[in-house]
């Protein structure tokens, strides 16, 4: 696994306060969780600056804690992991960037809805920079364009620190999802920015990530420090 820190980006705090790592290769799901554990863990001892982590992983499926495993139509395609992240079942794999977002939320006022708010924010916001506009759906969790949906949320919070996070469609294979009812919802189609017909990359999409991030939440600054995990 290789995890690169990006480029220092100009910001008027005196010191970095969220530090952006980037892995080069798909990183496996349970050495990710793994990484992400033992980074929340310093977090909350107050060892570690926050970080977010921007990666993919080898195709898998994975359940959060609300999963119903009738929702799992094809279990021996790909490998299938239960997550300690909230909501269903879902699909990761190359071609879509996962952001593992682990902030202090002590210091951004212990509201969990207002930061899986702030995360739909953070997505749409993002599209715009890509040029697409995404919305909510009144009672679904994440972004959805012309009704398909994008990008996913997924969170826990432990010791007011936020494990896992979003994930956006830039170039999947969309075919994946149906081995799953999505989220489930039978009805839910997928989308990506490829099927969409945006002209990005992942790089394009990691700077628009950063960017809209900077909008949304405060302090947000980034590590020239080299690591190989969070």
């Amino acid at each position: 696994m290789a995890i690169t820190a990006l480029e220092r980006k100009p910001h008027p705090a005196p010191e970095p306060q969220v530090e952006w790592l980037a892995s080069a290769e798909p990183v496996p799901y349970a050495e990710a969780v793994a990484a992400m554990d033992g980074r929340v863990a310093s977090i909350a001892r107050g060892e570690a600056r926050e970080c977010v982590w921007l990666l993919e992983h080898p195709p898998i499926y994975t359940g959060g804690t609300s999963a119903d495993f009738a929702e799992l139509l094809a279990p021996a395609r790909f490998p299938v992991f239960r997550s300690g992240r909230g909501g269903r079942f879902t699909y990761h794999g190359p071609g879509q960037r996962v952001a593992y977002v682990m902030l202090d939320l002590s210091r951004r006022g212990r509201d969990i809805r207002a930061f899986v708010a702030s995360l739909e924010d953070w997505l749409i916001a993002t599209l715009v920079q890509l040029g697409i506009e995404g919305e909510r759906r009144p009672g679904r969790i994440g972004i959805f364009v012309e009704g398909a949906k994008i990008a996913s949320i997924g969170v826990r919070v432990r010791r007011w620190v936020s494990l896992h996070g979003v994930s956006l469609n830039v170039d999947p294979d969309l075919e994946h999802f149906s081995g799953i009812v999505p989220c489930g919802l039978p009805d839910m189609k997928a989308t990506s920015l490829a099927a969409l017909g945006a002209t990005t990359d992942m790089d394009e999409v990691d700077r628009a990530l950063r960017a809209a991030f900077a909008e949304v939440f405060a302090g947000e600054a980034v590590s020239a420090n080299s690591s190989r995990s969070p």
